[in-house]
């Protein structure tokens, strides 16, 4: 899950902790090793990036993201790829990625029309002529949101053997008593509190994440000079269905 609570420097040491490599990541690195230039947007702490480069990557990898926080820990284990700080309104490519991914819901934080479309029009303008745009959004048919609860919480260990417990709780009618609320139109807001048995007090973010179906998707998409070129509901590349979990999109550019 992507939270912007993460350009705090100490949960940025814990955001690979918090979030483990898994299906999700294996995904995008098979995506990666094929393409010869890549820019990922929403990069966090670059463990997709720095993977590949570790793996022998012989072409461009280049990693954008608005957190300095996040960034600190791209440099630290990859510093020969290409770290970017700022998002897609303030830099600008031309053709120059065969491959563009959003990982980790990312594109859900794009809340407005006019945002989500500057967004889109400006990784259709860094592909290339064959190049790929590939992101996933929760499906909201299948209402993640309500999962959400205080009282599911999650633990990890970090690095010293040390716990932290992690939990949501989502805002708005019919949030209380664990029920879990429905969104606001299209979106949930929502807060996530961090307690780590080293910190005095628990800490907690505020964020909204945009839930649009296929159609709208698509919708977006076609505006900006894009065509979906398949997609999928989960990470196995399983057919998008009702009850999947993901709505994932591959696009290139519609010639």
């Amino acid at each position: 899950m992507v939270d912007h609570s993460f350009a705090d420097l100490a949960l940025a040491a814990l955001y690979d902790t918090i979030n483990p490599w898994g299906p999700d990541d294996d995904f995008y690195l098979d995506l990666v090793r094929s393409a010869g230039s890549v820019l990922d947007v929403g990069c966090g702490t670059g463990r997709l990036l720095a993977r590949a480069a570790a793996d022998g990557h012989p072409g461009r990898l280049t990693g954008l993201d608005p957190a300095a926080a996040m960034l600190v820990q791209a440099r630290r284990r990859a510093p020969g790829v290409e770290w970017v700080l700022g998002d897609l309104r303030c830099h600008r490519w031309q053709g120059d990625f065969e491959l563009v991914v959003m990982t980790g819901h990312a594109f859900q934080t794009l809340l407005d029309d006019e945002e989500l479309r500057t967004a889109l029009r400006a990784v259709r303008s860094a592909l290339g002529t064959d190049g790929r745009f590939v992101f996933e959004t929760r499906n909201p048919a299948a209402r993640a949101w309500e999962g959400w609860t205080p009282d599911r919480v999650h633990e990890v260990t970090d690095a010293d053997g040390r716990t932290v417990r992690v939990w949501q709780e989502v805002e708005g009618a019919g949030a209380g008593a664990g029920a879990g609320a429905g969104p606001a139109g299209d979106r949930v807001t929502f807060t996530e509190t961090y307690d780590h048995t080293e910190w005095p007090r628990p800490r907690s973010s505020r964020a909204t994440l945009r839930f649009l179906s296929p159609a709208r998707l698509t919708g977006f998409l076609a505006e900006a000079g894009l065509r979906v070129a398949e997609r999928y509901g989960d990470w196995d590349r399983g057919p998008l269905t009702e009850t999947s979990p993901e709505i994932i999109t591959v696009a290139t550019p519609d010639r």
